[in-house]
């Protein structure tokens, strides 16, 4: 058999954008995890999203959404106890956001704090099923903060590796996380950094920012990351517009992206890249050649440049035939 699917377990959250007049905000459906899940099924590929959203408007909007677009949630956690988690997300005069806190919730969690791995256990069969036809699981950092749903990745990505599924990890640290949570305000930068850094030695494709490329392994070369750990992975160094360093199937290289003066909005490029690249991977195959490589960047450097023309992350995520009729123009 085949495999052709995609499992993405983390956070499904509300991005409270800044408008451009500053005069108050609007909200979009976000979150890494989730952003990719819903890029990938408008590349037409299969994903399944695991997380744990509040039974709240907020938690309905995500799966009037996720059903839209026909992303499995066999394994979606609804938690009555806590809120779906609201982000305000700031903008700089160039697009470029930061997260600036969270919106205040009555309760004394957020839900994707809160994702059970005794809940995961009891599908634990259709769990079984679900990855015999999977292909990369994919997971970011953030649900790291929590104990309780840091024990859940961990028991997700054991089970993964029986089936070899592959594990695909977008670094994609976010500080603030860490400093509003409960769980893990305490812990210190240093400690957080070393905590992420062994959760790293379990990736086989790694994605990371440049920053991030230098505060975790304090350097920015894609083939040293690659050796400093045990798998050896796949590792892809973004730098926003700026031209993509990469070292995969033991080839390394940079690639050029495209670029526009219409940016609106970065939220989600980087979700949408990963997708995109995840999306080639598995309707083309692995790239075996640096022109097969450069092929996989450039489609996924599209699809994150295609995100940044309008607000929000899924709202602007492009279609596959956005893609390809982008890249022709490319060509032409």
């Amino acid at each position: 058999m085949k495999k052709k699917k995609v499992i993405c377990i983390g956070e499904a959250l509300i991005d409270r954008i800044r408008n451009k007049s500053n005069q108050g905000f609007t909200d979009f459906l976000g979150g890494a995890p989730a952003n990719v899940a819903c890029a990938l099924r408008k590349l037409k590929i299969d994903s399944t999203f695991i997380g744990s959203l509040g039974s709240d408007e907020y938690g309905k909007k995500f799966i009037t959404q996720f059903n839209e677009l026909e992303v499995n949630l066999d394994f979606l956690q609804i938690d009555n106890d806590s809120s779906t988690r609201v982000v305000n997300v700031d903008r700089d005069q160039f697009g470029d956001r930061f997260f600036s806190g969270f919106e205040e919730s009555s309760y004394s969690c957020f839900a994707d704090e809160v994702l059970r791995k005794k809940l995961i256990e009891k599908e634990i069969l259709n769990l079984e099923k679900s990855l015999l036809e999977t292909k990369y699981l994919v997971m970011g950092t953030i649900l790291l903060s929590s104990p309780i749903s840091a024990e859940t990745m961990f028991f997700l990505l054991e089970q993964a590796k029986k089936f070899e599924v592959k594990i695909v990890i977008d670094l994609n640290w976010r500080e603030v996380f860490w400093d509003n949570s409960s769980f893990s305000s305490g812990i210190s930068k240093a400690g957080r950094v070393d905590l992420i850094r062994k959760f790293l030695n379990h990736a086989n494709v790694l994605k990371l920012a440049k920053e991030e490329a230098n505060l975790f392994f304090e350097h920015e070369n894609p083939s040293l990351i690659s050796q400093q750990l045990p798998n050896q992975p796949d590792v892809i160094i973004t730098d926003g517009k700026n031209p993509v360093s990469w070292d995969i199937n033991g080839l390394q290289g940079i690639t050029e992206t495209p670029t526009s003066q219409k940016i609106v909005d970065t939220t989600g490029a980087g979700d949408a890249f990963l997708a995109g690249l995840i999306s080639k991977l598995i309707s083309s195959g692995y790239p075996s050649n640096k022109l097969e490589i450069e092929d996989c960047i450039k489609f996924a450097s599209v699809c994150g440049l295609l995100t940044c023309l309008g607000e929000g992350a899924i709202e602007q995520q492009p279609y596959y035939e956005k893609v390809n009729k982008f890249l022709g123009s490319l060509i032409s």
